[in-house]
Parts: structure tokens; C-alpha cells; sequence
């Protein structure tokens, strides 16, 4: 039994299952279609970008608020620099500023011994400030040729019905799950936010762990921001605004204790489509979108009540 409650991501699990359930039962025509589920894993693929880097922040025991604002500014720079850089020149020097943007706070963090919280927050606001600057609250859009450049197709274009952000997602959440669970550097990520101490007293350089999965964490949402624009390629002020708050609550949803240590990057994709599929299906429903905060956040204080209750159980402090 307890075998079975080791998976971190359990409580997803569970959620899903109910969830499906419960939309089967209550709108099985308009749920089931081909439609809403393209929708639901388009918009899923998406925010588990940025759920899978906070679930690897909040991992360490930090968190980071500023991920909407990176993955709005990223896309922001890649838009706005084609026409001088070309596709492939404004997709490195996006990725370069999602970069830059964690590395700053990682910074700011570990070496400035502030809370990530309210370094974060400044994050969010100082990137959502550079987006208003930076397009002038104008649309941007791109040009015809770089809509059809082979580069933009592989990241925004879709293969077999299937959207490329699905494939993309595949990949790069593989990859994180065997570098969390397979190498040094996962060991020591998971040994950061377990034990600050212990790990350092056992050579674990933790201000190195925690920049780099600062770092990550950008990279990730700046990814999300590259992939959502080479699909609908037209920029707005508003690009990712709120994306941080359902980042983290899919993140906690998939498993993620806020004391660090425990996680899984499947629990942050479930946890994505816990709240893309909330949020859809109560629109389909004609609900008030009020209600879909309501909802989001009930299942979040669910969803932290059940992972503590379940690491007590297993013998983890919280």
C-alpha cells in the first residue's frame, strides 16, 4: 500500500479520474468531442511548461512569481526581433532573456539571502513593465515568410492532427523526469529542498542547485511563451498575465510540497490539466468566470491538505 503512495503524483491521478468522471456525467457531448479535447491539450501542453519549471522551484523550497511575465516578455522578444534577426536569431536571443531573467533572480536569491517570493515578485512586475514599454501596448505580428519558415512549423505547426506543442511537451518532460530522478544534478535538486544542511554537509553546492533551477525555470516558461506565438503568432500586453498562479496550482495539485523535496514533473502535467480542463469546461458550461478562481482554488487547498496528510503518512516532515 504504501508502494502505491510513493508516487508523487498520486493525488493528480485521482483528481483526473474524478474529474473526467464527473465532466463525463454531467456534459458527455460537449466534453468528448475532438474539439475540446484539441483545445484541452493544446492549452495543457502549454502550461505545463511553466508548471513542470515551478514544480522544479518549489522543489528546492522557493518559488517563483514572475514565470507569466517571463513567458510573455520571451514571447514578446521573439515576435519583435524577427524582422531584424530572423526566426532561429530572435528564438536564441528570447531564450537568452528567459535565461537572463532566472539567472538575476536565482541571484538575487541565494547570494542577496532574500525570499524568492518577494524577488519573484518584483520579477513579474519588472518584466510585465518592459512588455508595455517594449510594444508600446501595440500588436505585433509576424511577417508572412517567417509564419511559413520551417522553424516556426516545427514549433507551432501540428503533425498527424496532432499539435507540435503535444510533441514538445513529450520530450522535454522525459527528459526533466530522468534528469530528476536519474542523475547527480536531480539528486541533488530533490536533497536542496529535502535538507538545506544535510545536502551541504554532504558537498551539495546549493546556491549552484537553486541559480540553475532558477534558470530552468525561465527557460521553460520562455519556451511555452516561443511555442503559444509560433502557433498563433501575434503578441499582446497581456501575454501570460496570471499564468504564475495557475503555474503553481498545478504544480501543488501534481504533488509538489511547498516545504520542498517532493514533486514530480507527471504530477505537474496532470496538474496542468486539472485546471486547463476547469477552466474550459466551465466556460463551455456557461458558468461565470469567477467561478473557475472559485474552483481553482478549492481544489488547490484540497490538494495541499491531501499532500501533507499523505507525506506525514510516509514519514516526511511538512
Amino acid at each position: 500500500m504504501k508502494h502505491l503512495l510513493r508516487n508523487q503524483g498520486l493525488g493528480a491521478i485521482v483528481g483526473v479520474v474524478v474529474m473526467f468522471a464527473v465532466f463525463t456525467g454531467i456534459d458527455f457531448s460537449g466534453w468528448w468531442t475532438v474539439q475540446t479535447v484539441s483545445n484541452v491539450t493544446q492549452f495543457t501542453a502549454i502550461l505545463a511548461f511553466v508548471a513542470m519549471g515551478q514544480a522544479l522551484i518549489i522543489i528546492t523550497r522557493e518559488i517563483d512569481l514572475s514565470v507569466g511575465s517571463v513567458y510573455g516578455l520571451t514571447g514578446v522578444a521573439f515576435i519583435t526581433m524577427e524582422p531584424a534577426l530572423g526566426v532561429p536569431g530572435s528564438l536564441v536571443l528570447a531564450l537568452v532573456i528567459a535565461a537572463a531573467a532566472g539567472l538575476v533572480q536565482g541571484i538575487a536569491v541565494v547570494k542577496g539571502q532574500l525570499p524568492s517570493m518577494i524577488v519573484t515578485l518584483g520579477g513579474l512586475f519588472t518584466a510585465r513593465g518592459i512588455i508595455y514599454v517594449w510594444t508600446g501596448g501595440s500588436v505585433h505580428n509576424f511577417s508572412p515568410d517567417a509564419r511559413s519558415h520551417p522553424l516556426t512549423l516545427l514549433l507551432g505547426g501540428s503533425l498527424f492532427g496532432v499539435e507540435a506543442a503535444i510533441y514538445w511537451l513529450i520530450l522535454v518532460a522525459a527528459v526533466l523526469a530522468l534528469v530528476l530522478w536519474l542523475t547527480p544534478f536531480g539528486n541533488r535538486l530533490l536533497a536542496t529542498g529535502g535538507s538545506r544542511e544535510s545536502a551541504e554537509s554532504r558537498g551539495v553546492q546549493t546556491d549552484r542547485i537553486k541559480i540553475a533551477t532558477f534558470i530552468l525555470c525561465s527557460l521553460l516558461a520562455g519556451f511555452a511563451g516561443i511555442l503559444t506565438l509560433c502557433n498563433q503568432p501575434q503578441t499582446h500586453v497581456t501575454l501570460g498575465e496570471n499564468m504564475e498562479l495557475e503555474a503553481i496550482a498545478a504544480a501543488v495539485i501534481g504533488g509538489c510540497l511547498l516545504t520542498g523535496g517532493r514533486g514530480s514533473i507527471l504530477g505537474a502535467i496532470l496538474g496542468a490539466l486539472i485546471v486547463v480542463s476547469l477552466r474550459y469546461e466551465l466556460i463551455a458550461l456557461g458558468a461565470p468566470s469567477s467561478w473557475y478562481i472559485t474552483f481553482v482554488g478549492a481544489v488547490l487547498i484540497i490538494a495541499i491538505i491531501f499532500n501533507q496528510k499523505l507525506a506525514r503518512f510516509l514519514g516526511h516532515s511538512v
